[in-house]
């Protein structure tokens, strides 16, 4: 499906009906991870709109002249969100730079976003302000890793358990979801990135997301990489309602090495939602 927008054309998959709930992908990904990541605990939920889109200049949507930056990024979230999703009160799920949007999206819209989740969630948009742990492999196999042939190990990152089994599942993700939405990527998405003065926002979203009293749960990962886990640790007292999950065993590709741990955490997270609803 697609919708028309003044500064971009979203297209995005809608599954089910009910309360709407959209899902932010990261930086440079598309819908897809979100999908596949969340339809399994969704498809058999009553009472849910899944709404996934691609962020402008990904996946299969276009940034239209004049997109520029990261506030253009959430104008046209914003707007897409308002077209499909009306009047209604909605629940927000952002991954990684998705988050980063997330938590603005909450600003804006208040009083409508009636529960926040936040995976692996950028905090700080400028990663050499990030708080990051130094890479250390859980497990350890350097011949498992040398027989990777070397574009792909590059495409892979740091692997956290070098085993066999995490080693397949991480390059089945890579090569059928990182690795094709990476080379979707409009030039214009790689050029804000490189910016930090475009990838963050021109305004404080550390001050402004204070006391978002809706049902929030925060994953971090204790061997994120890429964004940490410290900096959650900065912003927590802003969402009264949350719960913070610091997984050890979880780098930023989670949930690959844990992928059981995801449905319960949502499972609590929207049983808060509902009972936030009946007080």
């Amino acid at each position: 499906m697609q919708c028309e927008l003044d500064g971009a054309t979203i297209h995005y998959e809608e599954r089910g009906e009910g309360r709407p709930i959209v899902f932010l992908h990261g930086w440079t990904l598309d819908h897809r991870l979100e999908l596949v990541d969340y339809e399994p605990i969704f498809e058999w939920r009553a009472a849910w709109r899944r709404l996934y889109p691609d962020l402008p200049g990904m996946g299969r949507s276009t940034a239209k002249a004049g997109f520029a930056n990261q506030d253009d990024m959430l104008a046209a979230v914003l707007a897409f969100i308002d077209r499909v999703a009306g009047g209604e009160r909605f629940v927000l799920a952002g991954t990684s730079l998705g988050g980063y949007l997330a938590r603005a999206v909450a600003v804006r819209r208040r009083a409508r976003v009636a529960g926040l989740l936040l995976r692996m969630p950028a905090v700080i948009a400028d990663t050499a302000h990030r708080t990051l742990p130094a890479f250390e492999p859980l497990v350890r196999d350097d011949a498992l890793i040398a027989a990777v042939p070397e574009e792909e190990r590059t495409a892979l990152g740091n692997v956290l358990v070098q085993t066999t089994d995490y080693l397949a599942a991480a390059r089945q993700k890579s090569r059928s979801l990182y690795q094709p939405a990476i080379a979707a990527t409009a030039p214009l998405a790689n050029e804000i990135r490189a910016d930090p003065k475009r990838y963050g926002f021109s305004f404080d979203l550390t001050s402004e997301e204070k006391g978002f009293t809706a049902p929030t749960l925060i994953i971090t990962g204790r061997q994120d990489t890429v964004v940490g886990y410290r900096d959650t640790l900065a912003i927590l007292e802003s969402y009264p309602r949350a719960t913070l999950a610091v997984l050890d065993g979880a780098d930023h590709s989670w949930p690959v090495a844990t992928p059981h741990l995801l449905a319960p955490l949502v499972d609590d997270w929207l049983g808060r939602i509902a009972l936030a609803e009946r007080s």
